[in-house]
């Protein structure tokens, strides 16, 4: 089987929740959550927060965990991921975002396992059905259409597909019945396919969308898509962190 390192990128400095990786639930710091949960993924051989910030550092140290100190200057986590990806030896590498906290090892595991089986695919990720609506219009909520193979098609923050011949009232009411998919920022990478991730330039429908995966799409990678029956809770605000916290007691 393909040895898979999962790297966690963890930024101290956060435009609307500084120090996020830290802040504390139940009181442990947020990527150690992230990192144990990570860690029960049964297909992930290797756990590595990847930070810019030495106190990060110190944090993943005192719970046993790995890290690395990477650049402070990388444009994205892509970038810092690539960065960790070239000082080890794996097949496949998964980025799991570190405000993350009530992430499902499961769901970790279903977009690994296609990419083991299937070494065509150059990429993976997950989706899940949208349930709600308000979710389908939302621009936040990232959309994503695949192809009979499971393999991205395009992502969209509009509602896609369009359900040219129904109201937005009779849509709501066939909502369980069609298959709309909102994506999950998490992905796996083949590690010579991330290492050359960065160099490319942006593309013209991820500059429009501002979607760095339709950089992918546009260079005809073949990115599986895994429909998850799991859900996220990430960390964006203060009040995101009250939330998550009421959700584990």
């Amino acid at each position: 089987m393909e040895q898979v390192v999962a790297i966690i990128p963890a930024r101290y400095g956060s435009t609307r929740f500084p120090g996020k990786p830290l802040a504390l639930i139940q009181g442990l710091p947020m990527i150690q959550h992230v990192y144990r949960r990570v860690a029960q993924a049964s297909r992930v051989h290797r756990v590595i927060v990847a930070t810019d910030d030495q106190r990060i550092v110190e944090a993943v140290d005192s719970f046993g965990g790995e890290s690395m100190l990477t650049k402070p200057d990388h444009p994205t986590g892509t970038d810092r991921l690539a960065e960790v990806a070239e000082k080890i030896d794996v097949d496949l590498i998964v980025n799991v975002q570190g405000d993350e906290p009530l992430i499902d090892p499961r769901m970790i595991d279903q977009a690994i396992e296609p990419m083991q089986q299937n070494p065509d695919y150059q990429m993976g990720t997950l989706a899940s059905r949208i349930t709600e609506i308000n979710d389908f219009y939302n621009p936040n909520v990232v959309k994503v259409v695949l192809d009979q193979s499971g393999l991205a098609l395009y992502f969209s923050r509009s509602p896609i597909p369009w359900p040219r011949d129904l109201s937005q009232e009779q849509l709501a009411e066939a909502l369980p019945q069609i298959n709309l998919l909102r994506h999950i920022g998490l992905y796996v990478y083949r590690r010579e396919l991330l290492l050359s991730y960065p160099s490319w330039p942006k593309t013209p429908l991820e500059t429009v969308e501002n979607l760095e995966q339709l950089r992918a799409l546009e260079k005809g990678v073949k990115l599986h898509v895994a429909v998850t029956q799991y859900s996220c809770h990430g960390v964006d605000t203060p009040e995101d962190l009250d939330r998550v916290s009421h959700m584990m007691t």
